[in-house]
């Protein structure tokens, strides 16, 4: 009887420690439970939403690209997309599936393998992109058979456009899919899909064109499967750039040159705004956003008149006689000649054993400066470019922007070559041969411009010696970027009354009956034009031919034809305009450039009179077919030495 209170007192301890125990870890659990619900409710509260909720960029749409008068040259149009979403394909048989759409829209053998592996490295609910950039009839055809192709779906989005596509690519360039060098802090980059500017005005103004991307907030499962959006914000487009550009003028002159391979460059000679500026052959824009097949891409690279290269900037070519003002101004600087200083042209000059001609078999006679521009006379320019020497000759040229890149708003500009005494001696580790200066008096040898210094320097000699800057950009968004005519743009420190004697020989060149482009005056009384004719020779010229008569471009095959060149502005008494046209092996410049020249100026004075609501230009050009029937007069052919100079292109 004794042992049983003893019992109790040991059961009764024991249920007390026990009970203790429970209350303590039933306290500890309520303080945990209150710490986590109460305390980190907020907390816990965020990261369930984070594991329920994905927040994803949206790709604002990019700036659109427009003309002077607000003609959209790139914009945004809908991007039908065949998409495959794995999980729904029967079998998981991926590969049938594809045989299935290659009967609808092709798929190129790359397309197939980018498929399979973007089918293996994501979800199988994540949607893959088969093809982009289907047209209408491919969108109706896959609907038409959707029931036979489980998983498939068209999605649409947004796609870069070039209305107007070959005419202006080159300035435009392309947009293509980002690479990982292009990777950088902005979140946009990664996004699928996502285009940046490769090339042109579409690289020069990409960040700008970008915008602020949006965002979507969209509810997930816990296999990150979107189960609906929550809510969107779409995001700021990107900047609208305008450009200088007259697009109806650089259709007109698209039109105008035909299949030729060339260049024209149209520029305003008081601002600097460049209207107009072609290169044949060209590309499509299109084609690169949508990527071009191994084939397209070889039959654009290996194409002899290179349509990748935008001739207008990195084309470069020996200028010829339209270098002949340069040489001029340099000798009247230099006082070697006076504006009536006449020398004898007999049809050759002699420089110690070698022998350099003129064009002209028997000569001009005696010529003064503005004679020797009107008639393109050779010997007069040896002659002159000898007193003056290739370093002032140069130091005249670097006043009218030749020998480094203009500085205009295009990537990938080529400066040219003017050469000098060091130049040869840092270049060639060769001596400076007093030769060489002569055939660089009428622009062949090692002289060397693109399309876009001729026409600046053109524009320079017509408004009256100021240093304007050519440039594309009118506007970035709300931002203007046109530099217009102001008191600031300096001078090019030359006398007004050399400056006048060029001018006035470059008028009669148009206008004056013994003028070498005489038959391609624009035929507007209010707008007449002033000009200098170029042809360029790409061949040697042996003794035995020129004893036997050079042959005619017409009779060679294209790659030994000369260059057509021509360099003009209008109208002659208050100059606006200033344009180049070079054509590569496009035969006499008289013949063949200036003809083109007085169209497209002829057309621009029509545009500027209409104003600025004028249309695309639809109607199919009317061309200057006036032909010069004399014999190809202003090919400068030096001597059979030089040629081989005076060929680099």
């Amino acid at each position: 009887m004794n042992r049983d209170p003893d019992r109790h007192k040991v059961f009764s301890r024991r249920a007390a420690i026990l009970a203790g125990g429970q209350a303590v870890l039933l306290t500890a659990l309520v303080g945990r439970l209150y710490y986590l619900q109460v305390v980190e409710a907020d907390r816990y509260a965020t990261l369930a939403d984070e594991n329920r909720i994905n927040l994803r960029l949206l790709a604002p749409p990019r700036g659109r690209v427009v003309d002077r008068f607000g003609v959209p040259l790139a914009e945004n149009q809908q991007n039908y997309r065949l998409q495959l979403v794995p999980e729904d394909v029967k079998g998981n048989d991926i590969e049938q599936v594809l045989e299935h759409v290659q009967k609808i829209v092709t798929l190129g053998e790359g397309d197939r393998r980018r498929i399979v592996r973007e089918v293996r490295r994501n979800r199988a609910f994540v949607p893959v992109t088969l093809k982009e950039n289907l047209n209408w009839p491919e969108v109706a055809r896959l609907e038409i058979n959707a029931p036979d192709l489980p998983g498939l779906m068209i999605d649409v989005g947004r796609s870069r456009h070039y209305p107007f596509g070959p005419q202006v690519a080159h300035v435009l360039g392309y947009v293509a899919s980002v690479s990982e060098k292009d990777l950088d802090n902005d979140p946009l980059l990664k996004l699928p899909g996502f285009r940046v500017g490769r090339a042109g005005i579409e690289k020069v103004h990409d960040l700008k064109m970008r915008g602020t991307g949006g965002s979507s907030e969209v509810e997930v499962n816990a296999f990150g499967r979107m189960i609906r959006e929550l809510s969107r914000r779409e995001g700021q487009p990107g900047a609208e750039v305008m450009l200088t550009l007259d697009m109806g003028l650089q259709e007109y002159i698209a039109k105008r040159l035909g299949e030729e391979s060339a260049s024209v460059v149209v520029m305003d000679v008081r601002s600097g705004d460049v209207l107009a500026m072609v290169s044949k052959p060209s590309y499509d824009s299109n084609d690169f956003n949508r990527g071009l097949s191994t084939k397209e891409w070889k039959a654009l690279v290996n194409n002899e008149r290179s349509p990748l290269i935008n001739k207008s900037i990195a084309g470069v070519y020996p200028p010829g006689s339209i270098f002949k003002m340069v040489v001029l101004l340099a000798a009247l600087e230099k006082g070697v000649v006076t504006p009536s200083h006449k020398i004898f042209c007999s049809g050759e000059y002699e420089l110690g054993d070698a022998k350099f001609h003129c064009w002209k078999r028997h000569g001009h006679g005696f010529v003064d400066g503005t004679e020797a521009i009107t008639e393109s006379c050779d010997v007069y320019f040896y002659e002159i470019a000898k007193r003056t020497g290739i370093d002032r000759i140069a130091a005249m040229a670097r006043k009218f922007g030749l020998n480094s890149a203009s500085g205009i708003d295009l990537p990938g500009e080529q400066g040219g070559l003017i050469p000098t005494r060091g130049w040869k001696r840092a270049a060639r580790d060769q001596p400076w041969h007093q030769g060489e200066t002569v055939i660089a008096g009428i622009g062949q040898g090692f002289v060397l411009l693109t399309p876009l210094q001729m026409a600046l320097m053109t524009a320079r000699l017509a408004n009256g010696g100021r240093a304007i800057v050519p440039h594309l950009t009118r506007s970035v968004g709300t931002s203007v970027t046109e530099k217009t005519q102001s008191i600031d743009v300096p001078s090019l420190n030359i006398p007004p009354g050399h400056l006048k004697l060029v001018t006035d020989a470059m008028n009669r060149v148009v206008n004056h009956p013994r003028g070498t482009a005489r038959r391609s005056a624009t035929g507007i009384e209010e707008f007449p034009m002033a000009g200098k004719t170029g042809t360029v020779q790409v061949r040697r010229i042996t003794k035995a031919e020129r004893d036997a008569g050079v042959r005619k471009n017409k009779d060679m095959p294209w790659k030994h034809r000369d260059h057509a060149l021509f360099v003009g502005f209008a109208p002659v008494d208050n100059p606006r305009y200033a344009i180049s046209v070079v054509v590569e092996h496009g035969g006499g410049g008289s013949s063949v450039a200036a003809p083109i020249a007085s169209d497209v100026m002829a057309e621009a004075y029509r545009r500027n009179s209409a104003g600025p609501g004028a249309g695309i230009a639809g109607a199919a050009p009317q061309q200057n077919t006036t032909t010069d029937t004399r014999a190809e007069e202003d090919v400068e052919r030096p001597t059979t030495i030089a040629q081989d100079e005076g060929g680099q292109t």
